[in-house]
């Protein structure tokens, strides 16, 4: 970085080939990585903000914003003519957003040519998006109909209702999308208080990867978010912390569908716990590929036509989840035992040095592809961001390759408890099966 740039920014740190500045003036995180392989770039903000920050009332609400925020804004709107969407795709760019539990981000991947006109579009955005009523009405439709989609899809029904029995206190309880009345009803004014309180510089991230140099990345980032403010009051944390689970949880879901579906949830550390990464080995040991001990002893018995491991790391505690999409007409109660059995197999007898090893080269190489060109990157990093540490991503594999067959063993001891279980079967309504009394 050049000394005009010395008085603006902070350099913080450098991993990975990654390096992140501090904007002094308003807070805002900008995380650089130059790759010339391409004439791209990829342009990302991620604010710290997700489903875990909206109450009931207003579920749903980081979601709506992210369809309203491509609405317009004071510098880009229809009524100029230079609308969001039409400016971004005039100059060929793959533009979108995301909304998640910890986090939400706004992308472009454009030539690198146009870095400046991303950049200048987020930045308007960021504290001058218009959210007005008459496009949340239009917008509330849209996701009241991406809800719908999913209540008609039996995995989704059965994941959320896991989510919302395992957790009750923490605001892990709602889905992202938000629960249908609150959709139908939160007001604009609502969306706007929440969009004042989260959407600063300060609370926000902003990325760039790809076809580009550092000085004239730093020095448009600098002209567009620099004369933005940050918040002038302290960004809300999330202190609710859900209480010890004193027992063992179950539901049953009977909707239209073809074939049962089995889930059975552990509560899970937080996805910068040194216990995360043992657990990541230990879903790859259990369900990943024909060698996996679920494959051998449900897949090749005909039991389920697929089976999924999701210990997905997130900024507060998660979930170990088994998801057993079972052969019609098969019993979710024989299944379910072949799983808890399993659990305490290994937590007796723990795993095997090579199944360790096979389970580490698997994840050495989705990670290696998950991370192919400079949206990927970004992407990777935008879920690290939202763990609150972006070096989660560049030291990832470091401490997969420290889990050993010992600590595999003793996580599956401490989590795989009963105690802290949630189990939900989906029953299709036009089987005759019926689940056996609790």
């Amino acid at each position: 970085m050049t000394a005009n740039y010395n008085k603006s920014y902070k350099f913080i740190k450098n991993s990975g080939g990654i390096s992140e500045y501090l904007l002094k003036k308003n807070g805002l995180t900008i995380l650089l990585m130059e790759d010339h392989f391409a004439p791209v770039v990829t342009f990302m903000v991620t604010y710290r903000v997700g489903s875990r920050n909206e109450a009931v009332g207003h579920t749903g609400s980081t979601h709506l914003l992210e369809h309203l925020m491509f609405k317009g804004s004071e510098k880009f709107n229809k009524e100029k003519g230079n609308p969001i969407w039409v400016e971004l795709q005039n100059i060929g760019a793959v533009v979108n957003a995301s909304t998640w539990l910890d986090r939400t981000n706004y992308f472009e991947l454009l030539p690198s040519e146009h870095l400046e006109r991303a950049i200048a579009i987020e930045a308007d955005r960021m504290r001058r998006a218009f959210l007005r009523d008459e496009d949340r009405q239009p917008e509330m439709t849209v996701v009241r109909n991406e809800f719908e989609r999913g209540e008609n899809d039996p995995f989704d029904v059965l994941d959320k209702n896991i989510w919302a029995t395992a957790y009750q206190a923490h605001p892990y309880h709602h889905s992202t999308i938000g629960w249908r009345s609150d959709i139908e009803n939160v007001s604009t004014e609502r969306l706007r208080e929440f969009y004042n309180t989260f959407y600063f510089p300060n609370n926000a991230t902003v990325t760039i990867i790809g076809d580009f140099e550092v000085n004239t990345a730093l020095r448009l980032v600098l002209n567009h978010f620099g004369p933005l403010s940050p918040s002038s009051h302290s960004i809300p944390e999330v202190y609710t912390e859900e209480p010890k689970q004193e027992g063992p949880r179950r539901f049953v879901i009977k909707r239209a569908g073809e074939a049962p579906i089995v889930g059975i949830a552990h509560k899970a550390p937080n996805g910068l716990h040194r216990d995360a990464y043992a657990l990541q080995v230990l879903s790859q040991i259990l369900g990943s590929g024909k060698t996996s001990r679920f494959y051998k002893k449900i897949m090749d018995k005909g039991l389920a036509t697929n089976i999924s491991l999701w210990n997905y790391p997130f900024h507060d505690n998660g979930l170990f989840v088994s998801y057993i999409f079972l052969t019609p007409d098969i019993s979710p109660e024989e299944v379910e035992k072949i799983i808890l059995d399993e659990y305490e197999l290994i937590k007796v007898k723990g795993v095997l040095e090579e199944e360790v090893q096979r389970a580490k080269a698997k994840i050495k190489a989705a990670t290696a592809f998950s991370r192919d060109g400079s949206y990927s990157i970004a992407t990777n990093l935008n879920e690290a961001i939202a763990l609150s540490d972006w070096t989660f991503y560049t030291t990832y594999l470091e401490r997969i390759e420290k889990v050993t067959k010992d600590v595999v063993q003793k996580v599956a001891q401490n989590y795989l408890n009963e105690d802290q279980s949630t189990t939900g079967y989906f029953i299709p309504t036009k089987s005759e099966y019926i689940p056996r009394q609790e």
